[in-house]
Order: C-alpha cells, then sequence, then structure tokens
C-alpha cells in the first residue's frame, strides 16, 4: 500500500540519469536475438514449469529499511540510460529495499540483440544507508522524456513494486496505477499479486516520440507477456499487447486492472474530520458499453468490501476518472489532487462477454489504494491455454472520444430534512442540457433497487450552468440500495446514466 507514497513524493527528488549504463543482475541471459514473439515464447515456456518464487534476499541492513532511509536513497545524477546520446527518452533505476525485494532483470534491445543493463551500486547516493558491497539489484525503473518543456527532462512513467506501473500526461502527477494483471482481487482466500519478472527496453532512434517496453510476468497461476508502446503527450498513451498462459483454470481473472485511491468527498466523507473538501485521486468509475451508453459510478469509501459488476458484451471502453479539476475542490498545495490522471481502457478488438468489476475497499488513510477496477472475462481462463489481449491505455484529463451526452458534475448525500431517509443530490452539466428552461424542465428517469423513492425534483442550476436532481430515498430497512438517475427528452437520454449504490452504516 505504501508504495503509492514513495512514487508520488519520489517524483520530485532530482534524479537525472547514465552513460555508465548500469548492467543488472538477476534473470540471467546472455547478449542474444530478440524480436517481437520472445518474451512470448518464453512466457509460454516458463508456465510449463512449476512456480518459482522470484529472488527477494537482501542484505538484513536493506531488508530493514524504513521508508525515509529508502527514499534517501537516489540515483546519481548524470547516469541514466541514453542520456547524452540525442535521444528523448532517458531510463532511471530503483534500488531494492524497504518493500520493494523483489529484483527485476533488465536489458536493453538495439539492432535487434538484448544485453543485461548490470546493478552497480556506484549509480546510487545513499544518504541514510550503507552502500552495498554486493549485487543488490534492481527494483524497477522510471523513464523520462520532455514533456512539459523541450529542454527538460520530465517523468513520464515509473514501473515498480509487483505488476504496478504509473504514468501522467502533460501538465500532471502521478495518481493511480494500472497493473499488469490480478487474480483472485477481494477473494477471501486472499489476492494473489503477480509480479513483473524481467524487462527489455527498446533503444529509441534519437528524435523518436515513442518507446517500447517488453515485459515478463509470472505468478502462481500464470504467466504473461507484455508489450508496451508509449507515447507520451497531452495524453500518454500506452499501446498495449499481453499473452497470458494459465499455469491452473482461473476464474476470477482482472485484466487491465487499475488501481486508484478514494478516501472521502462530498458523497461519502464520514468519519473524516479532515479540512479538506475532498481527498482521492479517481472520483469515479466510467463505462462506455457496447451499445454506447455511458455509466457513471461516483466512489465510495465503503464500511465493509463493495464488489459491483457491470455485464457487457464487447465493451467498448471503461475507466477510474478524476472530474474535479479546480484547486479549490481539494485545497491541498502538497497533494494537488487535481492533477492526477484520469486512467481510460479503450479495448482494441472484441473482448466478448464479461464484467467491469468495480472493488471498493474501505480506508482510513490516503496512502492505501483501496479502489480496483478491471475486465473479468464471463468464462474462466483455463490451464495450458494462450489468451491474447490488446487495449490502449490512455493517462489523460478526461476520456477520448466526443461527449454527446451531459455529465455528472458532483453527487452530494446527506440526512433529508425529516432526519429519517437519504437525501442524494446530482448537478448534471453540458450542451445537451442548455435548450432547457425552469419552465419546460428535462424529464427525469429514476429509481431504485429496494426501499422506495419518496420525492425527486428537477431544477435548473445557474451556478454551474446545468440542472440539479434531487433524490429522496427511503431505505425501509435495507442495507443496501442501488439507485439511478438520468435526464430525458422523450425516450432519449440527454445524459449518462448515474448509478450509485448506497449501504447503511
Amino acid at each position: 500500500m505504501l508504495r503509492r507514497a514513495f512514487l508520488l513524493t519520489g517524483a520530485a527528488l532530482p534524479i537525472t540519469a547514465a552513460a555508465d549504463r548500469p548492467q543488472p543482475a538477476g534473470q540471467s541471459q546472455p547478449p542474444g536475438l530478440f524480436d517481437h514473439a520472445t518474451v512470448r515464447v518464453m512466457a509460454r515456456d516458463l508456465a510449463a514449469k512449476p512456480y518459482k518464487a522470484p529472488d527477494d534476499s537482501l542484505p538484513a541492513e536493506y531488508r530493514n529499511l524504513d521508508y525515509s532511509a529508502y527514499q534517501g536513497i537516489r540515483f546519481d545524477p548524470g547516469k541514466a540510460l541514453w542520456t547524452g546520446q540525442g535521444r528523448k527518452f532517458t531510463v532511471e533505476f530503483f534500488h531494492r529495499g524497504y518493500i520493494f525485494r523483489d529484483r527485476v532483470s533488465i536489458f536493453e534491445v538495439a539492432d535487434g540483440r538484448a544485453a543485461p543493463i548490470n546493478y552497480n551500486s556506484t549509480l546510487f547516493s545513499f544518504d541514510k544507508a550503507p552502500a552495498p558491497t554486493t549485487d543488490v539489484g534492481f527494483a524497477g525503473f522510471r523513464i523520462r522524456y520532455p514533456l512539459n518543456r523541450p529542454d527538460v527532462q520530465d517523468d513520464v512513467c515509473a514501473f515498480l513494486g509487483a505488476s504496478y506501473f504509473r504514468a501522467m500526461a502533460k501538465g500532471q502527477g502521478y495518481g493511480l496505477s494500472a497493473r499488469g494483471l490480478a487474480i483472485k482481487t477481494a477473494d477471501q482466500g486472499g489476492e494473489e499479486f503477480p509480479s513483473f519478472r524481467a524487462f527489455w527496453l527498446e533503444r529509441p532512434a534519437p528524435g523518436a516520440q515513442a518507446l517500447v517496453i517488453h515485459a515478463l510476468l509470472d505468478s502462481p497461476s500464470a504467466t504473461a507477456a507484455f508489450r508496451f508502446t508509449i507515447r507520451p503527450g497531452d495524453d500518454t498513451l500506452f499501446d498495449t499487447e499481453i499473452a497470458v498462459y494459465p499455469r491452473t483454470d482461473i476464474a476470477q481473472a482482472g485484466l487491465a486492472p487499475l488501481t486508484s485511491m478514494f478516501l472521502f468527498d462530498a458523497n461519502d466523507r464520514m468519519p473524516f474530520d479532515d479540512w479538506r473538501p475532498a481527498v482521492h485521486d479517481s472520483d469515479g468509475l466510467q463505462i462506455r458499453t457496447s451499445h454506447d451508453q455511458l455509466l457513471w459510478r461516483p466512489l465510495c469509501n465503503p464500511r465493509d468490501l463493495q464488489i459491483s459488476a457491470f455485464a457487457d458484451t464487447g465493451s467498448r471502453g471503461f475507466g477510474l476518472a478524476q472530474r474535479k479539476r479546480a484547486f479549490v475542490d481539494y485545497q491541498d498545495l502538497e497533494s494537488r489532487y487535481e492533477k492526477r490522471p484520469t486512467l481510460w481502457v479503450e479495448p482494441l478488438g472484441d473482448w466478448g462477454e464479461g464484467f467491469v468489476m468495480l472493488v471498493e475497499i474501505p480506508s482510513d488513510r490516503e496512502v492505501n489504494d483501496n479502489m480496483v477496477a478491471f475486465w473479468r472475462p464471463r468464462d474462466p481462463l483455463k490451464a495450458k491455454g494462450e489468451y491474447l489481449l490488446n487495449y490502449r491505455l490512455h493517462w489523460c484529463w478526461a476520456p477520448p472520444g466526443q461527449v454527446k451526452l451531459a455529465q455528472t458534475l458532483q453527487t452530494r448525500t446527506g440526512l433529508s430534512f425529516n432526519q429519517k431517509h437519504r437525501q442524494f443530490v446530482i448537478d448534471f452539466v453540458g450542451d445537451r442540457l442548455k435548450p432547457f428552461t425552469p419552465e419546460k424542465p428535462p424529464a427525469l428517469d429514476v429509481g431504485c433497487s429496494k426501499g422506495a423513492i419518496v420525492s425527486s425534483v428537477v431544477q435548473a442550476n445557474p451556478d454551474v450552468s446545468g440542472w440539479r436532481v434531487s433524490i429522496e430515498l427511503d431505505p425501509q430497512d435495507n442495507k443496501l440500495v442501488e439507485l439511478h438517475a438520468r435526464l430525458m427528452q422523450d425516450k432519449e437520454p440527454l445524459t449518462e446514466t448515474w448509478l450509485y449504490r448506497w449501504t447503511a452504516g
């Protein structure tokens, strides 16, 4: 959980990077031929063998590092891979220690051949820890690129910890994460966390604006090969190709998983005594169904674990979005939550039948990533099979595509005036709502799975140039109620469909 705190603060470290090209140890592979299929063949062959846990052996002083000491291990400026070569991309490496104990092997690919990048302690400075005298190895790496200014190398993405990785678009900071693969998320028997075991970085041509990274993932249940084509910019894009090879049948697979943090906002802020109006990396799950229906589900920090499933066939996309984009929404000068990325998954090809899954985990600290969203195929992944999947990750300010329907701007909840029922207040904004007047308001489609809607009101909200919907719900002793609301004209929706799960407590 604390992995996110290091990345957020570590982004500000004065790290550049390597004339002396590091060469990591770890998974040993002599320089050899490398092509598009190399890692896929490795993953397939590895899946046919019994699982072997990654090497997490470390000298005691690194195994027991605290957060502050680990943060004091810094990559040496001037020693980044590809620095001074006229290439836009440079690579800096993370040291092992603290909670990042797994060793990952890293290779550079050039002219069709792969060569290992070896660990050397002289690549780092050590403020609060002794310099290792043995081959400790790397925990991961970050990619830098002139994202905001042509003369400054900025962080674009970082791969660190299990199969987690983060990225950002122009003007943004680090926020939510993607993962390579999720297995048994929220299972009572415990979640399985696959890990990236090795990476291959293709040397970019001078001036190239895209970088290709290959990765090998391993876990007790499956192996997988990844190919990322990364294009930084106003939206930073990851074109992602995956081949998954299960060792065992996997009924609870999570493909294209996203992990974020939601602590509180106006729709769910108890029991937090905090001076800020909101704290979150993402405030909602957005889905675009195969029928081009737009769904918006505000996130909640539940009292008990909550799992939601949204069935679809051939989904057109989903993501965890950060819609509140003003400083006054958070009032946090350090965290700057208004600059956290939205992460949108765009399927490339037909993903078939399945579910967009949302897992909401109770949390009392903002360093905990407690929101998870992913695609779960309807059918289990079978042992000894091969499963191919392509998608594009958009690290962006808002999901791509023309917004035809009005969107949810804000969701607020609280006790109703009579102190017995629940009040929900939703503001919708968008061009589709502008023709309506207080004399002729849009129609409201609203409903609940249990209990009863006592009253519902639609009124103009000139302060946001939109329309406000107020719903009073009588739960009638139910512990969980699903609600929906949208504005309509005749039988045509004017807004996305607002979905909400209310739980007692």
